[in-house]
């Protein structure tokens, strides 16, 4: 009875903990990420914000209505009578916006409402980034902590070994304690492998925009074939879109300063209205124009100017700060695969193997146990080596995506 009780306690513990683990890959963290996420909640309500400046900058000018009466008095000889004696006006005013002004203002508000989009655009494209890395990040670190982990296992199996043969009075102690030193040794680096997996996840989790950090299950795995191709300069400076968002900039810049360039012609304001003066119903109209002596919007012409020369100016930053990313993830792309491919990959098959002849050497002779320590620990570091790269070169392959703007 007590054996079923615990059986099944085993057994719901092991379900709990089978429900908390999340299968994912690249394409469901990134899916994940882009659902709901703060920063790209923001980006959209910035976008709304410049849609609602741009229907506002469409709208002309209200009329407005005038009610006026003059002349009014309360003595004097001859008696004074409302409708006969004082002056009323009922009239209408209309400012007439002249230079195209309401053109310009939708001309500046269409391009802020452009440049938000790039923006959102670029912060979705930097999210996808982040989270991809952080997830072949979290993948590599996954992997070294279940291989030393395997690798404490194999050895303590190794040090029961030797514990036998000790026992036995087939070899010596001190063989023994150098064995148990090193199983410490690795039994810490494991531990530390554990914490960094832990780590990476926590990352990946925070980059995805998440507060809960389950047990990962990561279905990608670092082997699969990682080819990215090429992309003509030309082509990525097109879609690129940090360049879009400069060149977006000019053309902002630009439409500002069309705007501010209007805004230094005068607008007429004209009134039209009925008038009661003496008895009689008269017609009034008028005009009124500002006179254009001191203000004529020359300081916000000449920040206009500065902010278009300064504009042009980011377009030729932007572009040889895209060159050089470009360059060095080409380069390290390149480097890294080359390394996997010539070199890594052979050296982790030449060091298993000698850890094999070793090992097997050492079980049948039982001498030289120096030689077999430092097999061990070289195909171990091999290993390490071999997956710390494959991460790399994953996390590279993103870099360069990122860089030649073609990662979706």
């Amino acid at each position: 009875m007590h054996l079923s009780v615990r059986t099944c306690a085993l057994q719901l513990i092991l379900s709990q903990a089978l429900l908390a683990q999340v299968r994912l890959t690249v394409a469901d963290a990134v899916s994940q990420a882009l659902a709901d996420n703060p920063q790209l909640v923001t980006a959209a309500a910035r976008v709304g914000v410049a849609e609602g400046l741009q229907r506002q900058a469409g709208l002309t000018p209200n009329p407005r209505l005038i009610l006026q009466s003059e002349n009014t008095r309360f003595s004097g000889f001859p008696a004074f009578k409302y409708p006969r004696d004082a002056d009323t006006y009922a009239f209408v005013a209309q400012v007439l916006e002249t230079g195209g002004k309401r053109i310009r203002r939708v001309e500046l508000a269409t391009e802020n409402t452009r440049r938000s989009e790039l923006e959102a655009e670029l912060s979705r494209r930097q999210i996808v980034s982040r989270v991809s890395i952080a997830y072949w990040a979290a993948a590599g670190d996954e992997r070294i902590r279940d291989l030393l982990q395997d690798e404490v296992r194999s050895f303590d199996r190794v040090v029961q070994f030797h514990r036998d043969r000790v026992r036995e009075g087939a070899a010596a102690e001190v063989d023994l304690l150098r064995i148990e030193v090193e199983r410490d040794r690795l039994v810490s680096s494991a531990r530390t492998a554990e914490l960094d997996s832990e780590r990476a996840t926590i990352a990946l989790f925070r980059e995805m925009g998440k507060g809960a950090f389950p047990t990962v299950e990561f279905a990608d795995t670092l082997e699969q074939a990682r080819t990215v191709a090429v992309v003509p300069l030309d082509q990525v400076l097109e879609q690129r879109v940090e360049i879009k968002l400069a060149r977006a900039s000019v053309d902002q810049a630009q439409a500002n300063l069309r705007l501010q360039q209007a805004n230094a012609k005068t607008d007429p304001d004209l009134h039209v209205g009925y008038k009661r003066t003496l008895g009689f119903d008269t017609l009034y109209a008028a005009v009124q124009f500002p006179l254009p002596i001191r203000n004529r919007n020359q300081g916000q012409i000449e920040a206009a100017i500065a902010e278009t020369r300064a504009a042009e100016s980011s377009i030729a930053a932007t572009e040889a700060a895209i060159r050089a990313e470009l360059e060095s993830a080409k380069r390290a792309y390149e480097s890294r695969q080359k390394a996997l491919n010539d070199t890594l990959r052979p050296m982790r098959d030449r060091a298993g193997e000698v850890y094999q002849i070793v090992d097997a050497a050492y079980r049948e002779t039982g001498s030289d146990i120096l030689r077999l320590l430092d097999a061990e620990r070289t195909k171990i570091e091999t290993d390490l080596l071999y997956i710390r790269s494959l991460s790399e070169f994953q996390q590279s392959a993103v870099v360069l995506e990122t860089a030649q703007g073609s990662l979706p």
